[in-house]
């Protein structure tokens, strides 16, 4: 497999360069036809209220694809990085799955919309449809910065039973 990684804005030590190989190369033991594998490790301007945010992308070839994951973020490099490499060890699983013809197919998430933010505190409140009100927490947003919510947007979620009742995991905004 050819490996490349890159870092932009961030100067990566040499024990953060082989713990990213090392990852690497666990990510053949899912898929040993992985052709090449590109990491990038970002570290874009500082936010005003965020601080740094270290941003992480994998991109891997396989036979016919190429599989990407580009969305996580995080302060702190090291978790930025487990991160983006459990994403991708579930990318790899569901490509595998697709090339076995053994995909789980689940029933459709709910929708819901936004009802309220709570920027600063990093959660919001969804509605269903029948009315009831759904707690979620910023990492539980998928395809959107939380920062960039907005109330009256749709969404589909997974439903689970919180310590306080019900909660969203896995919201994922409606486009």
């Amino acid at each position: 497999m050819k490996i490349q990684i890159v870092s932009r804005g961030v100067e990566l030590s040499r024990l953060q360069k082989e713990s990213i190989k090392e990852k690497i190369e666990r990510l053949g033991q899912y898929y040993e036809r992985i052709m090449r594998c590109r990491v990038v490790v970002e570290a874009p301007h500082r936010h005003k209220r965020e601080g740094r945010q270290f941003r992480v992308c994998i991109e891997m070839r396989v036979p016919g694809e190429d599989l990407i994951v580009k969305r996580q973020l995080n302060e702190e490099l090291d978790i930025a990085l487990r991160d983006a490499f459990d994403a991708a060890r579930r990318v790899v699983e569901d490509y595998v799955r697709r090339q076995r013809g053994t995909v789980k197919y689940h029933e459709e998430r709910p929708e819901g919309r936004i009802v309220s933010l709570f920027y600063e505190k990093g959660y919001g409140f969804l509605t269903t449809p029948d009315g009831r009100e759904i707690y979620f927490h910023r990492n539980s947003v998928i395809n959107r910065d939380f920062s960039k919510l907005k109330v009256g947007m749709m969404v589909r979620f997974v439903e689970e039973e919180g310590d306080k009742g019900p909660q969203a995991s896995s919201v994922t905004v409606i486009d």
